[in-house]
């Protein structure tokens, strides 16, 4: 008996550290595809020197406009964003849109409200195709506006993307957004927008099997701004929990839904459930076991 005791309590320590080994694996590896006009290559380069858990690849949009298998062939998540508006925003929206369908989230960032079809009008907009009838936001008249913008902590709420955020500021590459029906924002700016609503600054959509999330501050910040003066506070770990919520198919589990950092744990992995599933079972033999002499 004193022997059968000491290995269900040896079992149930090994399925303890099992689950801590999980939780503490790191999250999916998403290979992510760095799509704009300007600045692609930069901030690919940027990422993965701050980002190391996901893969980032650029794709310079200015002189290649890519096809649906060779977004799917190459990428598991692709971010769509721009450094002042060009013409084949259009079609990129096409390819950006036909990629979501198929079930594989696109993350925005600004100035991609700059070129959406009911932006500024000085811009002579050119429209994103698309992906403007599966985006989150519509813009406020201005897309982006050159005024600062502070995130609102206080009324954030509990999610995949806004965990491990206590700051974020930016000078004036962010905002100037509102969010559409079927939105759901999970953090919002302080600034209200042009017209006097409240500002999304990270929220997502989904419609049928497409998942989009837009993250309202410009992407290329490090290679554009100065830290501490044009932007500040957890810029990098917001875009991580972006390509973190996106690579796991924008699913919140119940999990990390209430913990108090969600972001930090990852869905169990097939080999991950594979283990726990043994371990159970090893557990309940041994458990039965001790019942049956």
């Amino acid at each position: 008996m004193k022997t059968c005791s000491l290995r269900t309590h040896a079992v149930r320590a090994v399925v303890a550290a099992s689950a801590a080994l999980l939780l503490a694996a790191p999250a999916f590896a998403a290979r992510v595809g760095v799509l704009s006009n300007k600045f692609a290559a930069q901030t690919a380069a940027d990422f993965t020197s701050r980002i190391p858990t996901h893969s980032f690849t650029p794709l310079d949009t200015s002189t290649t406009i890519p096809t649906l298998k060779s977004l799917t062939d190459s990428f598991d998540v692709i971010l769509v964003f721009e450094d002042s508006t060009y013409g084949n925003s259009t079609a990129v929206g096409n390819a950006a849109a036909a990629f979501a369908n198929t079930g594989r989230a696109v993350v925005i960032g600004a100035f991609y409200d700059q070129d959406r079809s009911d932006g500024p009008p000085a811009n002579a907009p050119h429209g994103w195709g698309a992906l403007e009838q599966i985006d989150p936001n519509t813009t406020d008249g201005t897309g982006t506006p050159y005024a600062p913008r502070t995130l609102d902590t206080a009324t954030m709420a509990r999610h995949p993307l806004t965990g491990g955020l206590a700051s974020l500021t930016s000078a004036k590459f962010a905002g100037g957004n509102r969010a559409k029906p079927g939105t759901t924002v999970v953090a919002w700016w302080k600034e209200p927008n042009a017209q006097g609503q409240p500002d999304p600054a990270i929220a997502f959509r989904m419609t049928g099997p497409a998942c989009v999330i837009q993250v309202a501050i410009a992407p290329n910040y490090p290679s554009t701004g100065n830290v501490g003066t044009d932007y500040s506070g957890d810029f990098h770990r917001a875009w991580r929990n972006a390509f973190d919520f996106a690579g796991n198919n924008c699913i919140a589990t119940t999990g990390e839904a209430t913990t108090s950092d969600p972001a930090t744990i990852p869905t169990l992995s097939q080999w991950g459930l594979l283990l726990t599933i043994l371990l159970v079972g090893a557990a309940a033999a041994l458990q039965r076991r001790r019942f049956l002499r």
